[in-house]
């Protein structure tokens, strides 16, 4: 204990101070990975988040949940903002580190909304407060008033946020297929891919497909920037259809949807997910940095 107050504590008091803190800890985590995109940097704000509880007189703090999802939020507004000056230096497109969800679908929120990746991305978009406001309420089902202290603004602000956020999110998103139908799109597409087949790729693909690989420029072939439009990415995917000799693949749950886990020589190589709408794949992410597939599920 770094407290003052340490010395005076009692057993009980210590117990009860890490009992509340395990309770909350996968809400901490969850709202510091739907704010950042990354398993390590939402790890590094529940540690603080701990230390910071330690060091607290806790027999002032009367709502001990309350107070660590504000110490955590606020920890990773801050940290938010300098992540964005990283990801201008990022080499090649950038997407959110995949998290394993098949303990927890909805990584301890209300719901499941702000995880998938194809939603991180359009939330990367906004500012941080509108991406904490909207965390918090669409996520965790925070009252406005609660977002407000949480964020040390007015309800009429905290409101405001939300609504910016969510109109910058819909505009962009389309209204995904149901679960069954997103992993059969998905099946079709590795299965065309592996065979190179341009008029196969081109019937499961939305108009507007937008396909980004994050490589964190480690891997020569990967493209620096995003593919766009149906023909463009059926090439470019059939293109690489070589790539897929000698991995082996295995379906994963990320981020709440099924994704595909390829590996080589027993290391992993590429996450692939999607986000799909009636029109097709309109989104392909493929993460092959390294660093982010070290806690992808086995």
């Amino acid at each position: 204990m770094t407290s003052s107050k340490a010395g005076d504590e009692s057993g009980a008091g210590i117990e009860a101070a890490i009992g509340a803190f395990n309770e909350s800890r996968p809400r901490l985590f969850g709202i510091a990975y739907r704010m950042l995109g990354s398993v390590a940097e939402a790890e590094d704000i529940v540690q603080e988040a701990w230390v910071r509880w330690q060091g607290t007189d806790r027999s002032v703090v009367r709502n001990p949940a309350g107070f660590l999802t504000t110490v955590t939020t606020r920890l990773a507004l801050n940290t938010a903002e300098s992540a964005r000056v990283r990801r201008e230096q990022y080499v090649g497109p950038w997407l959110p580190e995949p998290v394993d969800t098949s303990a927890d679908p909805s990584l301890g929120a209300e719901r499941a909304e702000a995880l998938e990746s194809a939603v991180l991305v359009l939330l990367e978009k906004v500012r941080p407060d509108q991406r904490a406001a909207y965390v918090l309420r669409e996520a965790f089902d925070y009252s406005y008033d609660e977002v407000a202290d949480i964020l040390d603004t007015s309800a009429a602000n905290a409101r405001q946020l939300v609504s910016r956020a969510k109109k910058s999110v819909q505009s962009d998103r389309k209204e995904p297929v149901d679960p069954a139908t997103h992993r059969t799109l998905l099946e079709a597409f590795v299965a065309a891919a592996r065979d190179g087949d341009v008029k196969r790729l081109e019937q499961v693909l939305s108009a507007d497909v937008v396909s980004t690989t994050d490589s964190a420029g480690e891997a020569p072939r990967a493209a620096r920037r995003p593919v766009s439009g149906r023909d463009n990415v059926a090439r470019f995917i059939a293109g690489w259809s070589d790539w897929w000799e000698g991995t082996t693949l295995s379906w994963v749950e990320t981020n709440g949807q099924t994704s595909l886990l390829a590996r080589r020589d027993g290391a992993p190589a590429v996450l692939l997910s999607v986000s799909a709408s009636g029109s097709g794949i309109d989104r392909i992410m493929w993460v092959m940095a390294p660093d982010k597939l070290t806690r992808v599920p086995a």
